[in-house]
């Protein structure tokens, strides 16, 4: 494990004023830069002392709410990577709290001109603590997917002033929908720093999502206005009604891009040290990201920085866990991925870290970047092979029904071990919502104004008879049909299951399956107009998961009495009916505790893809169905998945 440097880089408050640290190889020279109250006057610049790699001076003025920033002196020749310009004002890479949000100017990529107007200054903060409590989610958990600002902006009950921000998700009204659904933890899309991608303002448009980090450690002045203290008092919050929360963090590349890119933070300060090049080719920025750069997360330093901001939202926000984007580049070393990366182990070493919540994202589109199942045992993987087969055999698609039942228990094809690392989704922010995917066979991104080039182009997606926006009551029920059965399905699964906010209530982004660049009505929620039959049936789907042991069961099934896959005649699924190409149907059996009335019991679980009603027979007596209580008529509807208990 990475021991830490032995003084704290960033802004260190004392008994005297502020000492400030920043680390930089191939620096000349930095300048401390400090600035009034508004943050618009330079009042005081000064030389830095370097004691090896870092760069310090103590100010006995500065103190708690003092803003600040760098700028480096040396070489500018991006050829070699070297790009000094101290024209450039530079973000503290530790800096805990800015004074206003990112926004992109060319200046920020141009040489020798001052950039001091466009920069966000760092505030010296004094760090408090949190609570730190044992994670939440439990084995199986509910995990909903929120990104903040379009979960909230359009709620009617918050006040005006708080939509849009981490403070609204603590707002009564919030909490009860998030426990009405059976949430068990939030996680929350980026709300650290970011800066729009420079194609997306002349084109009217801004980023909704927050993958485009410049600040690893500070929060967004616009989602986040109150700093930590906000994010602190809103985990508290959601913890008091038994909701865990959950960081969805970057730290694959940043928001400084290609060579063409600002310079704000870690380009300006160490280019090469921070960023990962072509070997022999200093100029050349890996990009292993799809986003211009990739950071270097082997290197002690970026390794110390990861580790230092996960520690933070652990020690100072008290949150539970943590999703890694594109986490594949957390593992990644001269040599490629490697599982037993030091930096992956050492986040699973670390004495803060070691408990929390881990989930990895295990891809990204360097070489060997799709690593499903290869994470260390402590992490929580998202299983995009659940996400595609699920789609494909509702979709129709032949020799489908194996795969479905293999991701129904846990996919013991892609973890290895004794039990399942799972997260289990159909849909999620970057895709088709739930509805959209049977609303649309292909993607509608021309908002976006790459005409209609980005997002996925396969989505295993299916339109019910109309592309797109209809009034056909027939195909508006087919949809509605279908989300139901997604939904069952996916709480039917093995694993943690996630839902991306909105999704139990039909919500749609017009086919848009890239809305990153749309904050507007396309990705903001609609609360009024949420169906109330699906968030119904979602509540339902989650007080199941609770109600039965099997679904907070993460071990494989041994087949032992575990679990029955049956045919609709009730008899043991045959090779046969397993490599049919069409089979439509599929029984799940599951011994089960019932923790309403303390017995064991079997929970069957049907599934019927074909658009025909058919007849299913369960072995044994005294069969239920679970959600009416009514004896088992032995129909499964068209298109639909129910539920039984003996």
């Amino acid at each position: 494990m990475a021991k830490p440097f032995d003084s704290p880089l960033g802004a260190t408050i004392t008994k005297s004023g502020t000492i400030f640290r920043v680390r930089s190889e191939t620096a000349e020279a930095i300048d401390l830069c400090l600035f009034g109250e508004t943050g618009t006057s330079e009042t005081v610049r000064l030389p830095m002392r370097r004691e090896g790699e870092v760069f310090t001076l103590e100010i006995e003025e500065a103190h708690e709410g003092t803003r600040y920033g760098y700028r480096a002196h040396g070489l500018y020749d991006p050829d070699r990577g070297l790009w000094f310009d101290p024209t450039k004002l530079l973000v503290d890479p530790y800096a805990k709290e800015l004074d206003r949000p990112f926004r992109h100017d060319q200046r920020l990529s141009t040489f020798g001109v001052d950039t001091v107007d466009l920069v966000p200054k760092a505030i010296v903060t004094r760090d408090r603590k949190a609570k730190v409590a044992p994670p939440l989610l439990p084995p199986g958990g509910f995990i909903y997917e929120i990104a903040v600002k379009s979960f909230t902006v359009l709620h009617p009950d918050i006040p005006e002033a708080n939509r849009g921000t981490v403070a609204a998700l603590a707002h009564p009204s919030v909490i009860a929908h998030l426990k009405r659904i059976g949430v068990d933890a939030v996680e929350l899309m980026p709300i650290t720093a970011w800066i729009d991608e420079r194609h997306l303002p002349p084109l009217g448009l801004a980023n909704s999502w927050g993958y485009n980090p410049i600040a690893l450690m500070a929060l967004d002045p616009r989602l986040c206005p109150g700093g930590i203290d906000e994010l602190r008092e809103t985990v508290a919050a959601l913890h008091e009604h038994g909701i865990g929360v959950i960081l969805d963090l970057v730290f694959n590349h940043t928001g400084e891009s290609d060579r063409h890119g600002a310079t704000l933070c870690m380009r300006g300060l160490d280019n090469l040290a921070y960023y990962r090049h072509l070997p022999g080719e200093p100029g050349t920025l890996v990009n292993d990201t799809g986003t211009g750069n990739t950071l270097a997360c082997d290197r002690p330093h970026v390794r110390q920085l990861i580790l230092d901001t996960l520690r933070h939202f652990v020690l100072h926000a008290g949150v539970d866990g943590f999703r890694f984007d594109l986490a594949t580049v957390l593992g990644r070393t001269a040599e490629g991925f490697d599982s037993h990366a030091e930096t992956l182990l050492a986040m699973t070493g670390d004495e803060v870290l070691k408990d929390r919540l881990l989930i990895a994202e295990p891809w990204d589109i360097g070489p060997g970047g799709y690593q499903l199942g290869h994470f260390p045992e402590a992490f929580l993987e998202w299983n995009d092979g659940a996400r595609d087969d699920i789609r494909r055999f509702w979709r129709g698609d032949q020799w489908t029904i194996g795969a479905l039942a293999t991701r129904l228990a846990g996919s013991s094809d892609l973890f290895s071990g004794t039990g399942t690392r799972s997260i289990n989704f159909i849909a999620a922010h970057d895709g088709f919502t739930l509805m959209d995917l049977v609303s649309h066979e292909r993607k509608h991104n021309d908002a976006n104004g790459e005409q209609n080039r980005d997002g996925h182009n396969e989505n295993f997606s299916w339109n019910s008879g109309a592309e797109g926006a209809t009034d056909d009551p027939a195909i508006l029920a087919a949809r509605r049909r279908d989300v139901t059965a997604l939904l069952s399905t996916l709480f039917a699964t093995r694993g943690a299951v996630m839902l991306t906010a909105g999704d139990e209530g039909g919500r749609s982004q017009n086919g848009n399956n890239n809305a990153y660049a749309q904050d507007n009505e396309i990705t903001w929620l609609d609360w009024n107009a949420l169906d109330e039959t699906l968030v119904e049936h979602t509540t339902m789907l989650a007080a199941l998961r609770k109600r039965f042991s099997v679904f907070s069961q993460t071990g494989f099934f041994s087949g032992d009495g575990d679990v029955e896959w049956l045919s609709p005649s009730g008899d043991p699924m045959t090779v046969a009916e397993w490599e049919a190409p069409n089979a439509s149907a599929l029984g799940m059996i599951l011994k089960t505790l019932d923790r309403e009335t303390g017995k064991s019991v079997r929970l069957a679980a049907l599934f019927n893809r074909s658009e025909k009603a058919l007849d299913f027979t369960l072995p044994g007596k005294g069969w239920r169905e679970l959600a009416s209580g009514a004896p088992w008529q032995e129909n499964v509807p068209a298109r639909s998945v129910l539920f039984c208990i003996e």
